[in-house]
């Protein structure tokens, strides 16, 4: 693999390091490997093994998506111990280009590359090509973001939406609100919906109800959830789409996202079919004068596994990002 120029991609979350390789002007990825966080102590420590792994000889450029905060000069990793200077690891792994995004940004850029295989539509609705298209996603957190379409390529909107404040709608959600308020202080939409989030309000309700809690993870509340298993979890993965299915109204109304609406991350997959038949899509819709509007808007689950890596691809020459 030594004879072709390649560049260097990465999508770097909590637990996993995901790289692929691209050709300049490519966005093709190639020798796809995710490599555990925890084995490793630094990023460079990883790429290191990886480019040795594929045999890819030295790369010049790089663009890499992080599950953090990335418009600083020090990158300190959210849920792993990895921190850095962009200069110092630019130097460390010998880069001429070393470009940095937020890893929800890279998933937005991504979404445009995503085949129409592992796009899954969820009710009807026709996307405005010409339009603003909305990307969000429960996984460890909640991400929002956004392209923007100009004359030649996409521009991203690098956003926080997941910690604006969750806004109840009925009696059991207040109760819900007050009991998360009670453990947290202020309650974000992102204490719902993110894989804590679904066990938060799993724990919630069944101290509500005064049951006893018998699940502990988000995992286990999620497959007794589709096994019928508890009662109590399926009320918590319906109440969480149904919320899920709010904000990202909300939020394709204040963005105008007539382009379409595409919600990524870890956690929908999973229950694909049980999401369909959920409340997301009548709660998505019911935006009182705005109705017509949001009927009208396709919303699918992304199932491509890297639409990271593909979004950090398209990144590399994107002057827009």
């Amino acid at each position: 693999m030594t004879e072709t120029p390649w560049a260097l991609v990465g999508d770097i979350g909590g637990t996993n390091a995901r790289f692929a390789l691209v050709e300049p002007g490519s966005g093709t990825l190639n020798s796809i490997a995710v490599l555990p966080c925890g084995d490793y102590g630094n990023l460079d420590v990883a790429v290191r093994d990886y480019l040795q792994q594929t045999g890819a000889g030295e790369v010049r450029r790089a663009c890499m998506a992080f599950a953090c905060p990335v418009h600083d000069e020090m990158v300190r990793m959210t849920n792993n111990p990895w921190v850095f200077r962009k200069a110092a690891m630019r130097e460390s792994l010998g880069l001429d280009l070393f470009k940095t995004i937020n890893d929800f940004t890279a998933m937005a850029l991504g979404v445009p590359s995503v085949p129409s295989e592992h796009l899954h539509p969820v009710g009807d609705g026709m996307a405005d090509s010409q339009r603003p298209r909305l990307v969000i996603g429960p996984g460890t957190g909640l991400g929002i973001s956004a392209l923007i379409p100009t004359h030649h390529d996409w521009v991203p909107l690098e956003t926080e939406g997941g910690h604006v404040d969750f806004a109840p709608t009925d009696e059991l959600e207040v109760a819900v609100q007050q009991t998360l308020r009670a453990r947290f202080g202020r309650v974000s939409v992102e204490r719902i919906l993110s894989g804590q989030g679904l066990l938060n309000l799993y724990q919630t309700l069944a101290e509500l109800e005064r049951a006893s809690v018998r699940l502990h993870t988000p995992e286990a509340v999620t497959e007794a959830a589709l096994q019928q298993e508890d009662p109590l979890a399926h009320r918590a993965l319906r109440m969480f789409c149904e919320i899920l299915g709010r904000v990202t109204g909300d939020a394709a109304l204040t963005l105008g996202s007539l382009g379409g609406v595409y919600i990524c991350g870890g956690i929908v997959p999973r229950f694909l079919d049980v999401f369909r038949d959920s409340p997301f899509r009548r709660a998505f819709e019911e935006k009182g004068r705005m109705r017509a509007m949001m009927e009208s808007i396709p919303v699918y689950v992304v199932t491509e596994p890297y639409t990271g890596l593909l979004g950090a691809a398209q990144a590399l020459d994107n002057g827009e990002v």
